[in-house]
């Protein structure tokens, strides 16, 4: 018999942009991804202000509009990343190039207490802790978040970041 999970999993999902989609502007695009996220299986617990951080590799590239959610799903792991890179599709983004300019990219940063490291999705997001784009917005929405690999708190993740990373991103 298989076992049905009736209690919503807590999940945290970061959005980035820095292109237009349909013309319309990256924050207004992420808040539009946001409410597509609704629809499916995703329950919106908090979402986080909008923050600005420089492109990077190529920081002459527009500045990234970047945000986290935190939320409740039943979804497991691996379909929620399946619906997230559907919502990244209907919002225009085109995987290409690494690191290139997009106009959506959702990343899943953690899914509960979960490690895993497969071809197609590792948990937590393996970057997540170096990227005060992520942190900082994570803030927001859970001070009290503790990395699920290392057990390290978001203090001290952001505490460990250079100052001239913290300094570059700001809230809009």
């Amino acid at each position: 018999m298989k076992l049905i999970n009736t209690r919503p999993n807590k999940a945290y999902i970061a959005f980035g942009a820095n292109l237009a989609c349909e013309g319309n502007a990256p924050e207004c695009t992420i808040v539009a991804a946001l409410t597509s996220l609704k629809g499916r299986g995703i329950t919106v617990l908090g979402f986080s202000r909008l923050w600005q951080s420089p492109a990077w590799p190529d920081p002459s590239e527009p500045a990234y509009v970047n945000a986290v959610a935190a939320i409740a799903t039943r979804l497991p792991p691996f379909q929620l990343l399946n619906t997230l890179r559907l919502v990244e599709r209907r919002f225009g983004r085109r995987r290409g190039k690494p690191n290139a300019a997009r106009t959506l990219d959702l990343d899943l940063i953690a899914y509960e207490n979960l490690c895993i490291r497969t071809k197609h999705l590792t948990l937590p997001h393996p970057r997540a802790a170096q990227r005060a784009f992520v942190l900082l917005p994570l803030k927001d929405v859970s001070p009290e978040w503790r990395h699920p690999g290392t057990g390290h708190s978001l203090a001290a993740l952001l505490t460990a970041l250079p100052d001239k990373d913290k300094s570059q991103i700001f809230p809009l």
